[in-house]
């Protein structure tokens, strides 16, 4: 059985913001099959490094994504990470 996937969890965390702003740390924490302290972990890197920025909707925190935001990788410089998320669908929020 292999365990590598194609994407990071920062990915993974990512696509599951694209899909629902009103997802929980807990729900994408299940979705990824990751802890819900390592989502806040990656929730906190993707909003430092600009991917998203984050809003306080009553006692809840709701995330937009920048997808105007460059890809990180020199592989895929001059791509903006709305094209990785419109590639696999998720930007259906």
């Amino acid at each position: 059985m292999h365990t590598w996937t194609f994407l990071t969890n920062h990915a993974q965390v990512l696509l599951c913001i694209a899909r629902s702003q009103h997802m929980t740390a807990k729900e994408i924490a299940e979705v990824v099959g990751i802890t819900e302290r390592a989502v806040q972990r990656l929730i906190r890197d993707l909003e430092e490094s600009g991917y998203i920025v984050g809003v306080r909707v009553g006692r809840q925190n709701r995330y937009v994504i920048r997808i105007d935001h460059p890809m990180r990788h020199p592989a895929q410089a001059g791509h903006l990470i709305g094209a990785l998320i419109d590639l696999l669908g998720a930007g259906n929020s």
